[in-house]
Formats: C-alpha cells, sequence, structure tokens
C-alpha cells in the first residue's frame, strides 16, 4: 500500500480537477454477520486490494429501491452495515481515504449532522444520494444535506452521484457543484455513448456559466452471470441490446464482459482527455461471487496500467 502521506493527495487531486485517479468500491457486510466474520470479510476484502494503486476506497450505503423499480429484485434486499461505522470500527488496516456514501433520506439531521462533526475530513470524504423515487419518504432531503454539510463541515470533500443515462443530467451536476459537490461518481456505465453525451453536456454548460468542471468517475463493473446482468437492468444500468447478446452468448461472460469494461474505459478516457474533461474510473462488483470479485480486482490492475499508474506502489 501506498504511506500515509501519499493517501491526502486525494483532496488536492480532485480540487485540482486532475485526471486518472482510481476507485474501488465495495458494499459493507449484512447487518446480521457476526463480528467475527466481519473481521475475516474484512481481512479477505484488505488482502484483495493490498496490491493495487488505488487512490480510495468507496463504501457503499444500501437502501431499498422497490419504490423505483416495483420488479423483482434479481438479489434480495438485505440491510447492510453502515459504511462509516464499519470504516470506523473494522477498517483501520486502511490507509488511504474512505469515500463514504450516504443515502440522505435514511438519516435525520442530527444523525447527519454528529456524523459530520466526528469524520475526520483527512481520512474521510463523502457522497450524498438523494430518494430513489420523487415519491419516497425521507428524513434528510438531498438539499437539506447539502445544507448540513455546508454550515457544519464544509472542509468535508463532498461528491454527487450521476446517472449518466438520465435526461439533462448534467444540469443536477450543475446544481450540485453550486451545493458545493467537487467530483461526482457515476451509476455503473455499460453505454459508453450516454457516458460522453453526460460529460460533454456537463462540460459545455460548465464552460457557459464560467465554472471549472469537476472530475467525472465513470463506474465500472464486471457481469460473470445472467442474475448479475438481470440485476444491473434491474438498477437501471443501460445495457444496450448488442452488448447484452455479446454477454449472453459468450463462452464466457465475465471474459467478455471485463473486455467490455477495459475497452469502455479507454474510449471515456480518450473522449475526456480530447475534451479537456477531468475523469478518474471507479471499479466495484454488483456481485456477491467470489470469482467476480476476483475479477473486478483484476480489471482495477488493467485499469491503472491504462492510466500509467503502474509501479507507483
Amino acid at each position: 500500500m501506498v504511506d500515509d502521506s501519499d493517501s491526502k493527495n486525494f483532496r488536492t487531486l480532485v480540487t485540482d480537477a486532475e485526471s486518472g485517479l482510481l476507485l474501488f468500491g465495495i458494499t459493507p457486510p449484512r447487518l446480521s454477520t457476526a463480528p467475527d466474520r466481519i473481521r475475516e470479510i474484512t481481512a479477505a476484502t484488505l488482502g484483495r486490494l493490498a496490491d493495487l494503486d488505488v487512490d480510495g476506497l468507496a463504501l457503499y450505503d444500501i437502501d431499498d429501491e422497490s419504490d423505483r423499480n416495483p420488479a423483482e429484485r434479481p438479489f434480495p434486499y438485505l440491510p447492510t452495515m453502515d459504511p462509516a461505522a464499519y470504516h470506523s470500527e473494522y477498517l483501520d488496516g486502511w490507509d488511504r481515504p474512505a469515500i463514504i456514501y450516504r443515502c440522505v433520506g435514511k438519516y435525520s439531521g442530527d444523525e447527519l449532522r454528529t456524523w459530520l462533526r466526528t469524520a475526520d475530513p483527512d481520512r474521510v470524504h463523502g457522497v450524498f444520494v438523494g430518494a430513489s423515487s420523487k415519491g419516497k419518504p425521507v428524513r434528510t432531503s438531498l438539499s437539506e444535506a447539502q445544507d448540513l454539510r455546508r454550515d457544519t463541515r464544509p472542509e468535508l470533500l463532498l461528491g454527487g452521484v450521476a446517472i449518466t443515462e438520465r435526461p439533462e443530467e448534467h444540469l443536477r451536476l450543475v446544481r450540485k457543484q453550486e451545493a458545493g459537490c467537487a467530483y461526482f461518481i457515476s451509476q455503473v456505465v455499460y453505454n459508453a455513448d450516454a457516458a460522453k453525451s453526460m460529460v460533454s453536456d456537463y462540460f459545455y454548460g460548465c464552460l457557459e456559466r464560467r465554472f471549472t468542471p469537476k472530475p467525472v468517475f465513470f463506474t465500472l463493473s464486471v457481469c460473470g452471470s445472467m442474475k448479475t446482468l438481470a440485476f444491473l437492468k434491474w438498477l437501471g444500468v443501460d445495457v444496450p441490446r448488442w452488448l447484452e447478446n455479446s454477454l449472453r452468448h459468450a463462452d464466457d461472460t465475465l471474459a467478455e464482459s471485463s473486455e467490455h469494461c477495459v475497452a469502455t474505459a479507454r474510449d471515456l478516457a480518450a473522449f475526456c482527455r480530447k475534451l479537456g474533461m477531468p475523469f478518474g474510473f471507479l471499479v466495484e462488483s454488483v456481485s456477491i461471487r467470489k470469482v467476480e470479485i476476483e475479477a473486478s480486482v483484476a480489471l482495477a490492475g488493467e485499469l491503472s496500467r491504462l492510466l500509467g499508474r503502474a509501479g507507483r506502489v
């Protein structure tokens, strides 16, 4: 792993709108998991990541999104640990920054305020996620959470979510930037054209407003089975029909999807560099299958080399 002096570069790289940053995303263990088992899972995770040259670890906050999609969830929703608690209680062996997701509607204003006050801004950064649908009851709205952060802990680096397929998403990014977001992390990208359209609209929208565009991290995730593919689509990921056909009929679906992820990364990196748009990547596995998790780690290593980061650890 990199030493602690390097770990603090993430803030500078983001605020300076640098390109080529790399993150790895994980979901905390299930809430019902026994402490000894949590420690085993954590040790295995840190072991996998030990040799990866990444700038930070994203910890997801899982919420029930059945209000957004009433169709049966391919993988059942099971509550997971609070990512902030998981980080503070079990990830002391991780010496790089942690990006803590907050589905803000789950928390009261007091709960968010307490977390903001106690978080170490040198080690912890945030991503605020709004409600999964307009009709979902929330305890704190996204705008209220953004105001809380501004008033309580403005030095805590804040990120926002980007849904590349959503119409006029660039306008939402501009509003989030005005509310204090210093970077954005996309939903899983399987349609590179949609991602390019979003960042192009955002880039030129910023120029029109005389803003400096903030870095966008494109999330890439491997797909090793038709059930994983169904889950990606349930989450709202746009998988073009030609790609779905390729994955469905491939001799090795996991290898096919990994190749596609690398090709997508090359495409997006070249596009952003030509445009002058700051960018990075986040790699995750939406499946808990060991083979898909290990393939995601291998993908992160490949992206590290693609970004010219090899040899930094």
